[in-house]
């Protein structure tokens, strides 16, 4: 019942005595077994049929990545899903950044903040020096994203709104780029404490497609004096404690 196919087709399934089930079949009894994504490709890999992607993306954050948040005073720390959404945050993160709990879950959005702004004239998201090459990789990484979630509506919607809004993420989704340059260093302009350069480090989350974004200095430098000073000042500059967002 829980695969919407009858018992006797399911039990000539078993017994061999079936025709080779569609990818449609393959996704109900999949779904009946509570079988993993990697479970579930792998059934349709032996079956010799396309898997049928019909899961959402995930916005719920591990307990454990939360703990580690708190536990990394020296460090901007965020979570983002596989839509770009700003998930779950730390302090530093806020400080530098900006105060993502005053902001609508729609408006966490970093490829929503890239594209569609508002931004003044000549002015970069968060002040950042490599602006071009942060939308770049926005638009790879959701063209990939949209191809993982097929029938997300939040993904479907999202690249929608943004070909829709944005003359420059239509222009660059239509180049079909797939692999940018990696992004090592970002350079922020702040307004309380000025040029910050900092190292970037994406760590992928694999069981629930996110990942966690460190942003870190070298020991002894003046990047490093102006994250201690935003840590000194607090996420009242621009930011709020650790907090995870629940899906919307």
């Amino acid at each position: 019942m829980l695969a919407h196919i009858s018992t006797e087709y399911y039990v000539r399934l078993e017994q061999g005595r079936a025709p080779r089930p569609s990818g449609e079949v393959l996704a109900g009894i999949a779904g009946a077994l509570r079988l993993t994504q990697q479970e579930s490709d792998h059934l349709h890999v032996l079956a010799g049929t396309a898997p049928s992607r019909t899961r959402l993306h995930r916005r719920d954050v591990r307990p454990s990545i939360l703990t580690l948040l708190e536990r990394l005073p020296h460090t901007a720390g965020f979570v983002t899903s596989a839509a770009f959404e700003v998930l779950a945050w730390n302090d530093l993160a806020a400080a530098l950044m900006e105060d993502f709990a005053r902001l609508a879950p729609a408006d966490r959005n970093l490829a929503r903040k890239a594209f569609l702004g508002p931004l003044p004239p000549g002015a970069t998201v968060y002040g950042i020096t490599d602006d071009g090459g942060f939308r770049h990789h926005v638009v790879m990484e959701l063209r990939a994203t949209l191809a993982r979630y097929p029938s997300d509506p939040a993904i479907i919607g999202l690249v929608e709104e943004l070909r829709d809004a944005s003359p420059d993420f239509a222009r660059l989704w239509e180049r079909h780029d797939v692999q940018a340059a990696p992004m090592l260093t970002k350079t922020f302009h702040h307004p309380v404490v000025g040029e910050i350069t900092v190292d970037c480090d994406a760590l992928t989350l694999a069981e629930r497609d996110q990942h966690l974004v460190l942003y870190t200095a070298p020991e002894g430098s003046p990047s490093a004096d102006a994250l201690a000073l935003l840590g000194m000042l607090g996420p009242e500059t621009a930011g709020a404690a650790v907090r995870s967002v629940p899906p919307a």
